[in-house]
């Protein structure tokens, strides 16, 4: 289990999380939401060490979080990736040994057809390489992965497809999910719970169902009532 226990971050005489603090299990998925400038970036690179913590912990079963090396699937697929190497070598180097079966099963799973590997970011589309992407993030096996506006590089069609193969590898891995997303429609139909980051402070963490009929802070209801008004919450209403 992830927790994040009372976490500040500074940067210079800039606090930009604040005495954050929340868990996260194993097959859970947990939705960070906010507007921009909010910290939700912040707290996915605090977790991954990028950042250092002013005060407070974050560990997973109790140990650093990088003792469970989280994987993170970034927001802009293409550039994810170094150019001059095949998607196949990128994939592969976390790892440092072919493990061919899962990476079959994998493609498989994420619907990459296998000769696609051979091939470098640029010859490739948006939503193929956030699909390798995920396949990088999924190959190591991590208990927890990071994801940093998966879908929001993507045209609509793709972006429902592609949450639909997440939620999907994430009920065969197992693993636990932290998105930070600005996309609550997304984040209601397919997270257990919400979490509302404002100005750096968490404003409140809710089952993501209940948070779409009653937040429980004004801010949360503000945010909630802006995607109704966009139609992004229509479908899970």
């Amino acid at each position: 289990m992830l927790k994040v226990d009372q976490v500040c971050v500074r940067r210079s005489s800039v606090v930009t999380l604040k005495d954050v603090s929340l868990s996260l299990a194993s097959g859970r998925t947990l939705a960070v939401v906010g507007e921009s400038g909010a910290g939700k970036s912040t707290l996915i690179n605090a977790i991954l060490g990028l950042v250092p913590c002013a005060t407070g912990q974050m560990t997973w079963d109790a140990k650093p979080v990088r003792n469970c090396r989280p994987a993170l699937v970034m927001q802009e697929p293409r550039s994810a990736f170094n150019p001059r190497m095949s998607l196949r070598h990128s994939v592969m180097e976390p790892v440092r040994a072919l493990h061919e079966d899962r990476l079959a099963r994998l493609c498989s799973g994420l619907e990459i057809a296998p000769d696609l590997l051979d091939r470098r970011p640029t010859e490739v589309s948006i939503g193929q390489a956030q699909r390798v992407g995920i396949l990088r993030a999924l190959i190591a096996a991590p208990p927890l992965v990071l994801f940093d506006e998966p879908l929001s590089a993507l045209d609509a069609v793709t972006q429902k497809h592609t949450a639909r193969l997440i939620a999907q590898m994430q009920r065969e891995e197992g693993f636990a999910a932290l998105i930070v997303t600005h996309d609550l429609g997304y984040a209601a139909a397919f997270a257990d719970d919400i979490a509302v980051l404002r100005a750096g402070r968490l404003e409140e963490i809710t089952p993501a169902r209940a948070f779409v009929h009653a937040p429980q802070t004004a801010y949360g209801q503000t945010l909630r009532d802006a995607a109704f008004a966009l139609g992004a919450l229509e479908r899970v209403a």
